[in-house]
């Protein structure tokens, strides 16, 4: 990448249709995790005007209430508005979750099978998984999607407050970053865009906005006379969330990866239990990568894993330092490979992913939160250990 450019990141709200989506499916997932964590999921949401499809595979030794699960799911949204089209009482929740085939389950299990060739727990799936980590952000995480993730959380805690009776669940940002000779310089646009009440006026979002949200958690010092704001640019969002627009899990890829910055693999995260490793694989590729760079190894690192259904050890392993490793890449992957194991089994047991952890995952990204385990800078020693 050349040293001096512009690149922008989204971000969108929990009300945000596909984020509707993936929230229901992943608090599935927490109810079947918290009373059976030998759950095997793969639950997707679709969400329309006042409807509500749930549709997959699931095999749990847990009984889940499913339309008090969507419903309370809709709750912590926060669609209880009177006027509100998706309302979390109000919906009609049309349920077609069947049982997980038995040709992926013995790919899965840890047991033997006819032309399986191992005993041990198997990949979900085939796949390639991307993890990312660079130096720019407290979070190890590339600024213009954390900073766009920051503005949706801003407005989101905002709205719950008693200075947010006009603001509704839907809404996006937006943000510009421009740098020169690869670094930080000034934030160049802010988009941000939030759905209301009929009884605000433009101008009034417009300046609570760019006052109370903007100016509150974007770094001031990137913010300069030549910044553009564009706040609701269309001039009116009354009508949002899934009673206007339908909502599917897993179509905001890079809203919960790394913003279009680092590379994706293709599979989404939302409604699917560990043993997939769409979703545990790039947890662990994120977790590697973040110790790396809090290793001071690299400045930012991108590593790629792959794996065949049925087989518990990658077919391939890569690192990327894009020439900003302090060691050789091949030094570094040599020692990740000796500090971790990329077994989907021992994943698993490595992040304790095994509990109902995952609605916490669902909005402002899948990275950066300290709270998760993929988060912890805790291999550091372990990684350097096997420098050579």
């Amino acid at each position: 990448m050349r040293s001096d450019y512009i690149f922008s990141s989204e971000s969108v709200g929990d009300g945000h249709p596909d984020k509707v989506a993936d929230y229901i499916s992943d608090c599935v997932l927490d109810a079947c995790l918290k009373d059976d964590p030998k759950s095997r999921v793969a639950c997707e949401t679709l969400v329309k005007s006042d409807r509500v499809i749930l549709a997959g595979e699931i095999t749990t030794g847990a009984a889940p209430d499913y339309d008090e699960i969507v419903r309370q799911a809709i709750r912590d949204i926060g669609y209880v508005n009177e006027s509100d089209e998706f309302h979390a009482d109000k919906v009609t929740i049309c349920n077609l979750l069947t049982r997980q085939s038995p040709d992926i389950a013995q790919g899965v299990d840890s047991v033997g099978a006819e032309g399986k060739g191992t005993e041990e727990q198997g990949a979900g799936d085939q796949g390639i998984m991307f993890g990312y980590a660079c130096n720019e952000t407290s979070e190890l995480m590339p600024a213009p999607v954390m900073y766009s993730h920051r503005l949706t959380k801003k407005l989101a805690d905002i709205r719950r407050s008693e200075e947010g009776e006009w603001l509704r669940p839907d809404g996006k940002s937006q943000v510009s970053v421009t740098y020169e000779d690869g670094r930080l310089k000034s934030i160049g646009t802010v988009v941000v865009s939030t759905q209301h009440t009929e009884d605000v006026t433009h101008s009034q979002i417009c300046d609570f906005i760019r006052e109370k949200v903007i100016e509150v958690v974007l770094p001031n010092h990137l913010l300069n006379g030549n910044t553009q704001y564009w706040i609701n640019p269309t001039g009116r969002f009354v009508e949002g969330g899934p009673g206007a627009d339908t909502g599917l899990t897993g179509r905001k890829l890079m809203v919960d990866t790394y913003g279009g910055w680092g590379r994706h693999g293709g599979g989404a995260f939302s409604g699917k239990d560990p043993s997939k490793v769409d979703r545990s694989g790039s947890y662990m590729m994120r977790w590697v990568a973040k110790n790396i760079v809090a290793a001071e190894l690299a400045d930012s690192v991108e590593i790629q894993v792959a794996y065949a259904i049925g087989h518990p050890d990658p077919v391939s392993l890569h690192v990327e330092t894009f020439g900003t490793g302090k060691v050789p890449d091949r030094a570094i992957q040599k020692a990740v490979e000796k500090a971790f194991s990329f077994k989907p089994a021992d994943i698993i047991l490595q992040l304790d992913l095994l509990r109902p952890i995952y609605r916490k995952t669902t909005h402002y990204g899948h990275f950066g939160k300290a709270d998760l385990p993929w988060e912890a800078v805790n291999k550091t020693d372990a990684i350097l250990k096997h420098i050579k």
